[in-house]
């Protein structure tokens, strides 16, 4: 809307005041601009004559920026200063400013200049005037008026003028006008900047010595003699510090690690310092006081490099203190371990620190406790700092405490939620906190607790509807990291949202292969006396047809359960066929009827399984139909409307682009795949350069092999270099993976809630970058994402108002919602307690969910690494087949996972066979089976988790003396 564009461009405009103030030259610009009235016009170039540039070009802005906006008033606005020969506050329009070093460093000449301008002042203004026209360091403009300056007011006030255009020249021009000096014989000059007047031209990006050094060079003896405000801010560099990575001396007299750094060993890398724009400073301000802050800033807007930058100040400031630091971050998926470590915390604090990554895919075999100790920073997954702290809950040795540390960085914090990781770290927390508050009342000691820095792109606004639900969940999330405030700037006060599209798609002319699948469908509902009650493959109807597979498993009805799984089968086979190829719906279906066929013989083909008369009518069915299904499937006259619309876009994307290089975000790890293979066999596409492939999770709950973190990270190495230009892909590369060239993203049939969004508009990080929604019937996906816009804006309309509420108001809700939370916690632990009793003195069953088998008791399941529940009495050894598993992946751990068991009576999965330290164990899936508590049965029951039993640990010494005395009796 035009609207909305207008709210982007004044918030650019509004974000880049203070440079269009340095740049502007207000005579000038008024010129070129129309839609400005001439009184008004008049009445700013009063103000120039009066106040001066910056104050007249305050109130420019304040004209241009005025409502109602005429048509175009933007593009105008851009276009004035360009003809003007403003150029480089056009190029801060058009969102491509220098970037950070550079404009620091720009800043930095800027200053110098003015330090120096009584000195230059003597230049031969009208020589310099020529050689800076020449070179292209003032316009025709510029050169005309300094040269009538010097005419009627005599060479100094020239150079003066000459001074005051050459800084607003785009950066670069430091170098070039050193050369000048030289060139007119100056040398004097040239060496008070801190050039020394024999130093070679080597083009204009070369670095002065005392712009990056404060403590050599002339400028720098310039600035110790002056007394200017100013001086403080020349140099942007610290005094690089030692390298860490030396062995950590044991010598207890010696200061910690973090509070003495040794000598950088020669030949180390190093980074340049940190440099932030001015609303990242901003937003940082708070945290770098100490403060708990939650930064919420749009995706690609360096809420990581403010991080980083945030955790050198903290160890800077702890070393300072001579205390030592130890800052923990936080992220919720494995690649993101070592994307912030390769590419932002290393890099910027190795000098100094020693940084550390560790994961669940880490190869380090030292523990996690030895790592905090002998490090500063250590960068994890959120699960592995849960589980160390839970062993210091326990009284473990290997534990970690929260006092252990000083600073923790949680990326990606809206997720500090119920159920999410985040949430039990900051419970903890946040219970301490409360501990703290009565041992100070009771004149005790407190226990010392972390920073907490959270970072996020939106916080969302979760199931709420009106604004003041809206306002609590925000207020919910910053209670649970216990944040001070959150800070924030809009999209668009620092960059252009990407184009957006919306392709709707037309329902097919004719969809032979899906009625077929239909008559399928309604022939199974015939057998099993099943009414549905919304249409065939909506999401609705996959819904009751899990819900009735539930209750028939839970009744012992097999006829329906069995009708139900097969009908559920069906029902992902029309939505494949509406998303992608109708032969890859037609492969998932017939390679699903042979693995159900496989599963009614026993490995060696001894015998057959027992197959009822429900599985021969549906095995039948789908028999009979095969041949017509695979005939239509290669039909191309039938494919959906959406393929065809897929097609289009990625074909326009790069056709139009110069380099092309994009995203495409599916629903499931199964059309993810397809897709990929679909381009890749795609000649047209291969014809204008496409390289594509998939990215998908990595957890093995999917029939679907998935992938392992190695294996998304090659694909991502490739996708950043350019060997992958096109990447299809899960959401598990919607958040947080920094994929800076993406200059398209679409989402096929995919829309979830808001966040998700807006972390995925934001994959799509290059200049001229577009966003496209591609429809895919029974998705619904163009109605929500209206629904999602809607959501969007009431989540930035409620941040406001947080920010703006006075701040004894925003402690006093964020403590409720924090004694809320400990009080829910309470309850919740003292109802598991009281659960995992109940169930520890009842009798636990289980049954095979297919055929009603019971199969064992809870007193035959032991636990493994507190994860695997698995059977190994050798009575249940003798109700099961063992079969080869190629979905299941050879694990970096102490046990294997190549084959999964299955019942010998009727062949349904229970789980899978692993190999642990040279034994086998039978490792049960509770998903497969129906339980049964003190005779009555559990209706849903998918995870262990949500079965609060506690099974004893395998005692792996007892199993193993057992086998090796029955293989010394055989």
């Amino acid at each position: 809307m035009a609207s909305d564009d207008d709210d982007v461009s004044v918030g650019l405009i509004e974000v880049y005041r203070h440079r269009l103030q340095e740049l502007i030259v207000v005579d000038r610009v008024l010129d070129y601009l129309e839609f400005i009235e001439y009184d008004q016009k008049e009445q700013i170039r009063q103000k120039a004559k009066t106040d001066g540039d910056i104050a007249a070009t305050n109130l420019l802005i304040s004209a241009v920026i005025k409502k109602p906006h005429t048509l175009g008033w933007f593009t105008a606005f851009v276009d004035a200063l360009k003809h003007s020969g403003c150029h480089s506050a056009a190029e801060y329009m058009q969102v491509n400013p220098p970037r950070p070093e550079v404009e620091a460093e720009n800043d930095t000449c800027v200053k110098l200049i003015h330090l120096l301008s009584p000195s230059l002042v003597e230049m031969p203004t009208e020589e310099v005037r020529l050689h800076c026209f020449s070179k292209g360091l003032i316009s025709q403009e510029d050169s005309e008026l300094i040269e009538t300056t010097t005419t009627n007011k005599g060479p100094i006030s020239g150079a003066r003028e000459l001074l005051k255009c050459i800084v607003r020249a785009p950066p670069g021009w430091f170098s070039t006008f050193l050369d000048i000096l030289r060139e007119t014989d100056h040398k004097n000059l040239c060496e008070l900047t801190g050039r020394p007047s024999d130093f070679d031209n080597k083009g204009s990006d070369d670095k002065l010595p005392s712009l990056m050094d404060e403590s050599t060079g002339s400028a720098a003896a310039a600035a110790e003699s002056c007394d200017s405000p100013q001086l403080n801010d020349i140099s942007l560099s610290e005094e690089p510090e030692a390298d860490l990575y030396e062995a950590v001396s044991t010598d207890p007299r010696q200061l910690p690690h973090s509070l003495e750094p040794p000598q950088r060993a020669a030949g180390d890398p190093e980074k340049a310092d940190i440099v932030l724009r001015h609303y990242q400073k901003d937003v940082a301000r708070p945290a770098l006081e100490g403060e708990n802050i939650i930064i919420c800033l749009p995706t690609g807007s360096g809420k990581t490099r403010v991080a980083v930058y945030i955790t050198k100040k903290h160890l800077d400031c702890r070393r300072a203190e001579g205390c030592s630091g130890k800052v923990v971050v936080l992220v919720n998926k494995v690649p993101l371990v070592e994307q912030h470590y390769s590419a932002e915390f290393l890099p910027f604090l190795k000098p100094s620190y020693k940084v550390e990554r560790v994961s669940g895919d880490c190869q380090l075999k030292i523990s996690f406790t030895e790592i905090v100790k002998n490090n500063d920073v250590i960068i994890c997954t959120a699960q592995i700092l849960e589980n160390f702290l839970e062993r210091s809950n326990n009284g473990e040795d290997e534990g970690v405490k929260l006092s252990d540390l000083t600073l923790i960085v949680i990326d990606e914090c809206h997720h500090t939620q119920k159920g999410e990781v985040y949430n039990h770290i900051m419970m903890r927390y946040l219970m301490q906190k409360h501990k703290n508050r009565r041992l100070k009342k009771e004149q005790k000691e407190p226990v010392p607790l972390p920073q907490i820095l959270g970072l996020t792109a939106s916080p969302g606004v979760g199931a709420a509807t009106i604004m003041k639900k809206a306002e609590d969940h925000i207020l919910r999330i910053c209670a649970n990291l216990d944040a001070s405030k959150i800070m924030t700037r809009s999209l668009g006060e620092h960059k252009r949202e990407p184009r957006k599209v919306v392709q709707t798609v037309e329902d097919r002319k004719e969809d032979p292969f899906g009625d077929v699948i239909k008559n399928i469908m309604n022939a199974i509902h015939a057998h099993a006396e099943l009414s549905p009650t919304s249409d065939l493959g909506s999401q609705n109807y996959e819904q009751w047809v899990v819900q009735k597979e539930r209750i028939a498993a839970t009744e012992e009805n097999q006829k329906v359960r069995v009708c139900a799984e097969h009908l559920r089968q069906y029902s992902e086979g029309l939505n494949l066929s509406n998303t992608i190829r109708m032969r890859d719906a037609f492969s998932f279906l017939n390679k699903y009827y042979d693995e159900e066929i496989k599963k009614k013989a026993t490995p060696d083909d001894e015998q057959d399984i027992q197959i009822t008369d429900t599985e021969r009518f549906l095995f039948n069915l789908f028999k009979d139909k095969k041949e017509e299904l695979q005939k239509l499937a290669d039909n191309p006259q039938y494919e959906n409307d959406s393929l065809t619309k897929l097609r289009s876009k990625v074909l326009h994307e790069f056709s139009s682009r110069k380099a092309a290089r994009g995203i495409i975000f599916t629903k499931t790890r199964r059309s993810a795949i397809a897709l990929s293979q679909w381009i890749q066999e795609n000649s047209k596409f291969a014809d204008i350069g496409v390289k594509a492939s998939y990215m998908i999770g990595g957890g093995d709950q999917s029939v679907v092999k998935p992938m392992t973190t190695a294996e998304q990270r090659d694909v991502l190495t490739k996708f950043r270099d350019g060997d992958v230009n096109l990447l299809i892909a899960t959401t598990v590369a919607e958040e947080g993976l920094d994929i800076a060239a993406c200059n398209f993203v679409i989402r096929y049939g995919l829309v979830t809630n808001e966040i998700a969004m807006i972390q995925a508009q934001g994959r799509g990080r290059a200049e001229d970058s577009s966003y496209t929604l591609v429809e895919v019937k029974n998705s619904g996906v163009a109605e929500k994402e209206c629904v999602n816009e809607y959501r969007i804006n009431m989540m930035n309309k409620a941040i406001d108002k947080i920010r703006a509420l006075d701040q004894a108001d925003y402690d006093k809700r964020i403590l409720e919602f924090q004694i809320q939370a400990i009080m829910e916690e309470k309850v919740r632990m003292t109802k598991k307690k009281q659960k995992c009793m109940q169930y520890e003195k009842g009798e636990v069953k289980f049954s095979c969910r297919s055929c009603s088998k019971p199969v064992c008791t809870g007193e035959d399941i032991q636990i493994i690494e507190n994860m695997h529940r698995v059977n190994v009495t050798p009575e249940f050894s003798q109700l099961f087949n063992k079969r080869e598993n190629t979905t299941l992946q050879e694990r970096l751990l102490d046990y294997e996972t190549n084959y999964f068991i299955a019942c010998k009576d009727c062949g349904q999965r229970w789980g899978s066979m692993m190999l642990y330290k040279g034994i086998d164990c039978p490792c049960l899936h509770v998903k497969n089976f129906v339980v049964t508590f003190n005779g009555k049965k559990i209706s849903k029951c998918t995870k262990w988790s949500e079965l609060a039993i506690k099974f004893p640990a395998f005692d792996y010494a007892e199993h193993a003396s057992r086998l090796v005395d029955d293989e010394d009796t055989n």
